[in-house]
């Protein structure tokens, strides 16, 4: 019988069937922050119970810590980050902390230290959990009341998804990233157009993505809706593996975790490579993105009274004309980091952009390596010392920082921001903020143009 990689990953890891039609799935590994864990303890300690397997569990600081190293977390930062450790400290969990030199952005540390390799089911209580499907691993986010579930008894319970292919087939042009791909497929399929589905990426210009870039596309893929997204694994995926303080933890060798030849998918979509442009948001959703090159859309680009009422209300909220030139947009703030960018490969995209180069007067730009273990390769690198000749703020501690309003990084009511990272929602970096994503070179180009513009310019 033919299968795609997903129902592998399900197979793999079904404990047993239930009656209501969803089953029992076993959960190799298990990420956890300050944010969304204390509830689950919580739980745990009510009902006098254990977790099952500390040593399938890793926490880390990330959401609400400050990025600059000379301030001390606020009160109730403090006690969310005291309250993780003391946890983990009763368990027997593995933390890492502020100052831990293996510290940082979950979706950045786990793949890091190597622990996540392909045939894996990886939990998380974040959404952005879909990254791990760069490995051929089944990642995806889940609820509070779903951690305590894990924590005291390794195992979830789960409902079969159906399946998407998503080809992406042709060379992309210079200067078009995995941040300009996830885009394009967003902008094709619409957010929510993935809802009840896992996700697999395919074709040669997947394939051809080193793995940093598998991940960036994972990991958006959640802005389709997608509860998983999966990459076939390869000899890319196998170079990726080793190295690692964990290399080898992992390892299911029983399978070939891609999807077998002639298997049905429910939905086949294809994308050419070629056509695919650097791309901007415009709106407050991931899907409302143009090239770099277009103009925003006006209501004659949308058919239904309910798509011309959202447009409207985009605009407001972002203060854009219909019809105006993309590259005609100024910004205050560039933003590049976050768990879709700010790894080694996105800072050495940026530092190329930068190298040589100034930002304009007025903009304010901040760059936050994605963990502890990044910004010191980066500094070994040289890259530190690019940013800063070129105006950024070099941030020495890892954090999620301006991604979400949940630290100390937030942009003000109609600051705008030309953003690295996943999600443009309305207040999603500040009460009021205006938000444009893009990747992570194209941030450095609309900080050094002080308005949004081609990275294919300044090469």
């Amino acid at each position: 019988m033919t299968r795609t990689l997903y129902d592998k990953l399900v197979d793999a890891h079904k404990v047993c069937d239930l009656s209501d039609g969803d089953m029992l799935i076993y959960v190799d590994f298990h990420i956890m922050n300050e944010y969304t864990s204390p509830q689950a303890f919580s739980g745990l300690e009510t009902k006098g119970l254990k977790v099952r397997r500390p040593e399938a569990h890793l926490a880390v600081v990330d959401h609400v810590n400050a990025t600059r190293s000379v301030e001390a977390p606020d009160a109730q930062s403090k006690l969310l980050i005291d309250n993780l450790e003391s946890n983990c400290r009763k368990h027997n969990i593995a933390f890492y902390g502020l100052g831990d030199p293996r510290q940082g952005i979950e979706h950045i540390v786990v793949p890091e230290q190597g622990l996540a390799s392909p045939g894996m089911l990886i939990a998380c209580g974040d959404s952005h959990t879909t990254t791990y499907g760069a490995f051929g691993a089944l990642g995806f986010g889940i609820g509070t009341s779903e951690v305590e579930h894990v924590l005291a008894t390794q195992t979830l319970r789960y409902r079969r998804m159906k399946t998407m292919r998503v080809t992406i087939d042709g060379d992309v042009a210079p200067g078009v990233t995995a941040k300009d791909i996830i885009m394009k497929v967003v902008q094709v399929i619409g957010a929510g157009g993935a809802n009840g589905f896992a996700v697999e990426f395919a074709g040669s210009a997947i394939r051809n993505l080193e793995m940093a870039g598998r991940m960036t596309v994972c990991n958006m893929a959640v802005e389709l809706g997608a509860r998983a997204a999966l990459i076939a694994a390869d000899k890319v995926t196998q170079n990726a593996l080793s190295g690692h303080a964990h290399s080898g933890l992992f390892e299911y060798l029983s399978e070939t975790w891609e999807t077998d030849p002639g298997a049905a998918f429910d939905q086949d979509i294809t994308i050419a490579g070629g056509d695919i442009e650097p791309l901007i948001t415009w709106g407050t959703s991931p899907d409302q993105s143009v090239p770099i090159t277009g103009t925003v859309p006006s209501t004659k680009s949308f058919v239904s009274p309910k798509a011309k009422a959202g447009l409207e209300r985009a605009l407001t909220y972002m203060g854009l004309s219909a019809g105006q030139p993309i590259q005609s947009i100024t910004i205050d703030t560039a933003f590049i980091g976050s768990c879709t960018n700010s790894r080694i490969e996105d800072l050495r995209q940026a530092a190329d952009v930068l190298r040589g180069r100034k930002i304009a007067t007025g903009i304010k730009a901040i760059v936050v390596p994605g963990s502890a273990m990044t910004r010191m390769k980066a500094e070994s690198e040289g890259l530190r010392e690019i940013f800063e000749a070129a105006g950024f703020q070099w941030r020495p501690e890892a954090g999620c920082s301006m991604c979400l309003a949940m630290n100390d990084d937030v942009a003000l009511d109609g600051e705008r921001v030309a953003s690295s990272t996943n999600r443009n929602f309305e207040g999603r970096q500040g009460r009021g903020a205006r938000t444009h994503l893009m990747s992570p070179a194209m941030v450095a180009a609309a900080a050094v143009a002080g308005r949004l513009v081609d990275v294919r310019d300044f090469v």
